[in-house]
């Protein structure tokens, strides 16, 4: 039995379309930011409406389970800076009672959903997973936490763990985010558009299903008991070039950028200006991104827009 925690958020109900094929799947997701639409056509996959801030919930959630897939955590950074005890409870208090449940039920594997957030501003980019952990978001410092969190936990009791620090995962189904943001204010006025920040914030983008695809072969051919492992495309764009993406693919023109900055150009504090990952590490297990960041994020628009409008 294989445990997807946030299965019916973006990344997990995607996820959990592929392990089906691999057996028998469970979900727990407390539907804070995923929905049960995200499962519907699933018939073959048991779901569980849980809160992993519950032990009880957790305990139930991993009874019978080999494997966990834990990917219930609030996605948005920016809730961080006006409600930081959110993402210490949703991530941090979650994991920990996720991992008791593993050490008393003898769950021995676990894919951990971390983020490129926890390397914060790093002087230079790309970054490769030797590179210091300093976080500027308490979405980013949770996500670091929980990593050190399984960490001692696979050294202590024997779990095999692998944390993924995605850059910005894309596609179907996603509903936070700059693309989603961007294709609702386009929606609202097609004549405008507000970018928060100066529109310089570098990023790195992959598209869902090729970090469904180096999340599968973490599992299957990491060889330690920790590792940890970037996750992204192999180039970097511009906040201001997804704009441009999300303006043309929506079939717009003449449209007006205007742009809220604070800070150094961030578009919030606990914002990064540049963050891009080297990938060579998780390459060496085979993986190769079929898309780059300018057309995840061309498909992504499509997708969303045909979901959304």
């Amino acid at each position: 039995m294989i445990l997807v925690t946030g299965g019916a958020g973006f990344i997990g109900s995607h996820l959990v379309d592929r392990l089906a094929a691999e057996g028998e799947v469970r979900v727990i997701d407390n539907l804070s930011s995923g929905r049960l639409e995200n499962l519907a056509h699933r018939r073959d996959v048991e779901v569980i409406v849980g809160d992993l801030k519950n032990p009880q919930d957790a305990q139930k959630a991993v009874r019978g389970v080999d494997a966990v897939f834990h990917f219930a955590a609030n996605p948005e950074v920016r809730v961080s800076t006006t409600n930081p005890d959110i993402h210490f409870n949703e991530n941090v208090v979650a994991t920990f009672n996720l991992l008791e449940a593993m050490r008393k039920n003898d769950a021995t594997q676990l894919v951990f959903a971390s983020s490129s957030s926890v390397y914060g501003e790093p002087p230079q980019i790309p970054v490769d997973e030797e590179a210091p952990l300093r976080p500027v978001s308490v979405y980013g410092a949770s996500k670091a936490a929980c990593e050190n969190l399984i960490h001692a936990y696979a050294k202590l009791y024997g779990i095999k763990a692998v944390a993924l620090r995605y850059a910005n995962v894309v596609g179907p189904r996603l509903r936070h985010g700059v693309i989603w943001d961007l294709i609702n204010k386009l929606k609202k006025n097609p004549h405008e558009l507000e970018i928060l920040g100066d529109g310089r914030q570098v990023r790195s983008y992959i598209y869902i299903d090729d970090a469904v695809e180096a999340t599968l072969l973490a599992w299957r051919k990491a060889a330690d008991a920790y590792a940890a492992y970037n996750v992204a495309a192999e180039d970097w764009i511009t906040v201001d070039e997804v704009a441009d993406q999300v303006i043309e693919t929506m079939g717009l023109t003449n449209v007006k950028k205007t742009y809220k900055p604070v800070l150094h150009g961030v578009g919030w504090p606990g914002d990064v200006k540049k963050i891009a990952l080297k990938i060579d590490k998780i390459k060496q297990l085979g993986f190769k991104p079929q898309l780059n960041s300018k057309e995840a994020i061309k498909l992504t628009a499509k997708n969303l827009i045909s979901e959304i409008l």
